[in-house]
This record gives C-alpha cells, sequence and structure tokens, in this order.
C-alpha cells in the first residue's frame, strides 16, 4: 500500500491531482485508514491508465466514464476498445503533426549551417524547392505536406 504523497512522487502528480481524481471518483473501492487513502497495486494500474487517457487528450468526465465501464464488466469491453481505438487513432494523427513539425525544425537547423558557412542565404536559395540533396529534401518536402 502506498501513501498520497508516495504515490505523488512516483507519478510525478500534485497531491492535489490525486484527491481531485479520488473525489471525481476514479478510485472507487480504495482503502482508507483512519480517513487516509491508502493506494494499492490497482489503483496504481487506474492511475498509469487515467494517465494516460489524460495525455491523449481525454476529458476527465469522459476518463470517469471509462471508469465506470470498467465496473460493469466484460458486457463493455467493445465500448472500452472502441474508446482506445479512438484515442490510438487521434495519437497517432497528433505524432505524424508533430514529426512534420521535427522535420522543418531539422530543415531549417540544416538551412541555417549552409547559410553560416556561406556567409548567405544565396546559394541555399537557389535551390529551392527540389534541387536540396536527398536527405534534406525528404524533411523538406515531409515538412510541407
Amino acid at each position: 500500500m502506498y501513501t498520497i504523497g508516495q504515490v505523488s512522487e512516483l507519478f510525478d502528480l500534485p497531491i492535489s491531482t490525486l484527491r481531485y481524481y479520488d473525489k471525481q471518483g476514479l478510485f472507487p473501492g480504495m482503502a482508507r485508514e483512519s480517513g487516509i487513502r491508502k493506494f494499492s497495486d490497482k489503483e496504481l494500474e487506474r492511475l498509469r491508465v487515467i494517465e494516460c487517457l489524460k495525455k491523449s487528450g481525454l476529458e476527465i468526465k469522459d476518463i470517469k466514464q471509462f471508469m465506470d465501464w470498467c465496473e460493469m464488466g466484460s458486457s463493455t469491453y467493445s465500448i472500452r476498445k472502441e474508446l482506445f481505438e479512438k484515442q490510438k487513432e487521434a495519437v497517432e494523427a497528433e505524432i505524424e503533426h508533430m514529426n512534420r513539425v521535427l522535420d522543418m525544425l531539422k530543415f531549417k537547423c540544416w538551412y541555417y549551417e549552409q547559410a553560416m558557412q556561406d556567409g548567405n542565404e544565396d546559394r541555399v536559395q537557389s535551390m529551392m524547392p527540389d534541387n536540396f540533396p536527398y536527405e534534406i529534401q525528404r524533411l523538406y518536402d515531409h515538412a510541407h505536406e
């Protein structure tokens, strides 16, 4: 069993966040000793799922709905799976977007490295948009999709 302070440190979350989650009913049946919350491995696993769903863009009310489905048992497997598939697609789309951002940053690093070597941007500008070295062209094209 873990105290709220230990869980706060383990997950790098403020104690107030853990209390909020508890008040929202995200830890049903959590043990208490003299009113003090005691987190078991079950609550830690729930917290991992809560944080995953939160980071995927889900709101607390929707996470609460998911936790309610979990309490309902096997009859809700399909809607739980559907929720995770939807969030997976959203995260994959965000990753693709961020990969385009990263490729633009890499391209611009290369661009300015070349400009610094040359003392100006003339040579690099004359290469735009289709005459960059292969790997740089790949970055440029992906960033401009």
